[in-house]
């Protein structure tokens, strides 16, 4: 366990380090502020629905970016050869960049935590349903984490990582709204578990 926190610890601290990392939180903070402010200054109304909504659409595109960097550069900087000569299992180097990854999605979700306590304060707010809503971001973080770091281990160039890390996310997100238009059966049963 020791050497896949190490590896964890290591990527929490490259990506900090990193200022592509900064732009890409603080565009996630500044639309997800945008969509909590809207309601509550324009309609007048304590709610955290357009928040909730969106950001499912926008960790499609933020976790992609997050993760595109996790074994594409290690290939394309040429490290991972000596990655992997550490008495380092595969699957430690994995689980430790996964990690790594689940803790900059946590380090960006963690600041919208504002959004429930403001409306809390302002209004009546159901805390349940709002725990259980927070508790689905952070997994759907986590499986959009996984399918970035599958999509930088299939190449090693970031931009590529980060398209298709994108194209599955995005379809995944795609497959939670078309099943609305899908007659009822086993085809929109299917494609209803595997939207997001």
């Amino acid at each position: 366990m020791d050497k896949i926190l190490a590896i964890a610890r290591r990527e929490v601290r490259a990506a900090v380090y990193a200022p592509g990392m900064y732009i890409v939180v603080v565009v996630f903070l500044l639309i997800t502020g945008w969509l909590f402010a809207t309601p509550l200054f324009v309609v007048k109304e304590a709610r955290l629905d357009a928040f909730l909504d969106l950001v499912p659409l926008l960790f499609a595109f933020l976790i992609p970016a997050m993760t595109m960097r996790l074994m594409a550069e290690e290939v394309r900087l040429g490290t991972a050869e000596m990655l992997m000569t550490l008495p380092v299992k595969d699957s430690e180097i994995i689980l430790g960049k996964y990690l790594g990854a689940l803790a900059l999605v946590g380090l960006a979700l963690a600041p919208t935590l504002w959004y429930p306590a403001v409306v809390g304060v302002l209004g009546p707010l159901d805390w349940g349903a709002t725990l259980g809503a927070y508790l689905g971001l952070a997994l759907l973080g986590a499986a959009f984490a996984a399918v970035g770091l599958w999509a930088s281990c299939m190449t090693r160039n970031q931009m590529v990582a980060f398209i298709l890390g994108f194209a599955v996310c995005f379809g995944l997100y795609l497959f939670w709204k078309v099943t609305a238009f899908l007659p009822a059966g086993w085809l929109g049963d299917v494609v209803g578990y595997l939207g997001v």
